[in-house]
């Protein structure tokens, strides 16, 4: 019998996702990775649960220095420098698959498993284990493990892969597990009250109050800090005006906020920060690839190219207007 390992967080997708990989004949690994201040939270509470109800091993590994020092700092530094950080992304790759594989590596285990809503395949044209996006454009969360190498990629297992959320609730009711209901997670893990909560408690002495500006540098209003919004942002501003504005631009230097029309957002090329690769990039810079700017988004065409060094995302001019960042 196979061994696969699988990160359990009290949700039903993850819990699920441990009924069917007992299903299919595996012997199944439950682990919590805490990385809150509570020993005995609810998430744990139900894990534990639902792992006596399937008889498989449950662990919790306390993760929070890690987090901390990683994630949470990541997240700020994000928000102080302007910038929308993507906590969830660097906390799956520098956190919770590495320790998982060693807990699995511990096991002999073969695999490893998520809940997460994607898949993966093995790619003739590259050669390659590769991740693949799911049915579902709302559900899939190809987009949060981008970073995992395809040697990891070749051990993984998503059981969700072919499902829709309200499937897997059904499944969840029919074996009678408690978490069948359970509300999906919200936002951030580390900021229940909110992400602007966390960081006026957590960057209280850097957040002072600002201006809006034009793109011509006329004052607007005041906001309350840059750290506490996001390019593109239309709600939650704080200004009346004559007309529907968005966040264009962060000036975090001078704490200034660019406010312009939905048209000022419209842009053709993006520059990669801090990309990787799971195919060369020379394999890459001729194809007609896809991308998508938020997670919602179906996506846009277009193709890679360098320019002195630096990597760039160049829509198809047909859809350049559509391209917002």
């Amino acid at each position: 019998m196979k061994k696969v390992v699988i990160g359990m967080s009290g949700g039903v997708d993850s819990s699920v996702s441990a009924y069917l990989l007992k299903e299919q004949g595996y012997e199944v690994i439950g682990i919590t990775l805490n990385q809150h201040l509570e020993e005995n939270s609810k998430d744990i509470e139900d894990t534990k649960k639902v792992c006596d109800k399937l008889g498989i091993i449950h662990e919790v590994v306390n993760i929070r220095k890690d987090f901390e020092n990683i994630v949470i700092k990541y997240f700020l530094e994000g928000y102080n420098s302007g910038k929308t950080p993507s906590p969830c992304i660097i906390c799956d790759d520098e956190i919770k698959f590495k320790i998982l594989f060693d807990i699995a590596d511990k096991y002999n285990a073969e695999y490893v498993a998520t809940g997460h809503y994607t898949s993966v395949e093995y790619s003739e044209v590259f050669s390659k284990y590769l991740l693949k996006s799911v049915h579902s454009i709302i559900k899939d969360q190809s987009y949060m493990l981008y970073r995992l190498s395809p040697d990891k990629l070749e051990r993984l297992i998503f059981p969700l892969k072919d499902y829709s959320k309200q499937e897997i609730r059904e499944i969840a009711l029919k074996i009678d597990l408690e978490v069948h209901d359970k509300k999906d997670s919200q936002g951030v893990c580390f900021a229940k009250e909110g992400y602007k909560e966390f960081l006026k408690e957590n960057l209280k002495d850097e957040i002072v109050r600002g201006n809006y500006i034009d793109k011509d540098g006329n004052i607007l209003g005041e906001h309350e800090g840059y750290q506490l919004y996001t390019i593109g942002q239309r709600r939650g501003l704080g200004i009346n005006l004559s007309k529907p504005v968005f966040i264009t631009e962060i000036k975090a230097q001078t704490n200034d906020i660019v406010l312009g029309e939905f048209s000022e957002l419209f842009i053709d090329k993006v520059e990669l920060i801090n990309s990787k690769f799971s195919v060369e990039y020379e394999k890459l810079e001729n194809l007609e690839l896809l991308a998508r700017p938020r997670f919602s988004s179906t996506g846009f065409y277009g193709k890679l190219i360098k320019d002195k060094n630096k990597i760039y995302f160049k829509y198809n001019e047909e859809n350049a207007h559509n391209a917002k960042g």
